[in-house]
């Protein structure tokens, strides 16, 4: 198979085959009433001269890139994939590039946002994006489809697909306190997300129907990465009374905490339970088995692409805000405490 080389033309093609260069364009459009001769020299010498479709130039020519952009903050957390494979799973059957950015959580995100609204996509799916109102506004502004996954635009003229985050903490709560606990930490994630604040909101809620006083020592600051994950739960066993269960705001937080706890040299769940949030695939498959509130990841993956697909085909669509449920999962990280 020959080099992709991005300096031919589509000149160079049609000189290539021997035809006009509108001859070209329709054969790479999909143009149907091309004779088979013709489309078959054309499609040879793209082989030949390895050329590939400037999809920038053709968007602003008036047509479509076939392109579809997707911001997540990183790929070392299969929420990130999970979400991802709902998302494949849709623009594949729709005929859609995905074009994948990381953003790391740093500023580049709104320019990386800004930039595929310049022809280099034609929607743009982001993936718990640090939302600020120019970001959205500017977008709007534009009039370019784009659809939030797991966070929430303030303003409430966004298309949004998320899950019922604070009940799903709040019924993890009720869980922990089922079994006996009295004195539940909390790490909580990046509290510059809605999902973040709801699952604090939850976990707060239920202590407070259980008519539990809340402690702020058993809340420590988290950022949904296993890092923090155990650097809070060294905080929390560190306490004087430490707890005898934690709860973090997701799996990945969750397993920094299980480290945390062995360097401690205690054992889950004899002397303290953990409970995660999302279920994603490791979840099932750490030691002891984690104990998790499920979002449905894949599912909110390929809502949001549908919701998306029919926004590019209809602009004039009005937003939609689809929230799913979550649900409890027991596995093994969690028994009543040793000691009430």
């Amino acid at each position: 198979m020959p080099e992709i080389n991005m300096s031919v033309t589509i000149l160079d093609v049609a000189r290539e085959a021997g035809v006009s260069y509108s001859t070209v364009s329709r054969v790479l459009s999909g143009y149907e009433f091309v004779k088979d001769s013709t489309r078959q020299r054309v499609l040879e010498a793209v082989e030949r001269l390895g050329y590939v479709v400037n999809q920038q130039a053709r968007s602003l020519a008036g047509g479509k890139s076939g392109v579809i952009g997707l911001l997540v903050p990183g790929l070392d957390n299969s929420y990130i994939a999970e979400i991802a494979r709902g998302i494949d799973e849709v623009l594949s059957k729709a005929s859609y590039d995905l074009l994948l950015y990381t953003t790391h959580r740093t500023s580049t995100e709104t320019s990386y946002a800004l930039k595929m609204t310049k022809g280099l996509a034609d929607g743009l799916l982001l993936v718990v994006p640090l939302l600020t109102t120019a970001y959205v506004e500017t977008l709007r502004e534009q009039n370019f489809p784009y659809v939030l996954i797991d966070q929430v635009d303030p303003s409430n003229r966004s298309s949004v697909v998320d899950s019922l985050n604070r009940q799903g903490a709040y019924e993890g709560t009720q869980y922990l306190l089922s079994l006996g606990h009295r004195r539940i930490g909390f790490i909580t994630g990046l509290m510059k997300l809605r999902s973040a604040e709801d699952r604090l909101s939850g976990y707060l809620a239920a202590l407070r129907d259980a008519g539990i006083p809340v402690e702020q020592d058993l809340i420590q600051r988290g950022d949904f990465w296993r890092k923090e994950g155990y650097e809070a739960a060294e905080r929390l066993l560190s306490l004087s009374n430490p707890p005898t269960a934690i709860f973090a705001s997701n799996d990945l937080s969750a397993f920094g905490a299980m480290e945390a706890i062995r360097a401690y040299g205690l054992q889950i769940p004899q002397d303290i339970s953990i409970m995660g949030f999302d279920d994603i695939p490791q979840a099932s498959l750490v030691y002891p088995r984690l104990t998790t509130v499920r979002q449905p990841l894949d599912e909110m993956g390929r809502i949001a692409a549908q919701l998306l697909v029919e926004q590019i085909e209809n602009p004039d669509r009005p937003i939609h805000h689809v929230t799913l449920p979550t649900s409890l999962v027991v596995r093994e990280s969690c028994q009543p405490p040793r000691h009430p």
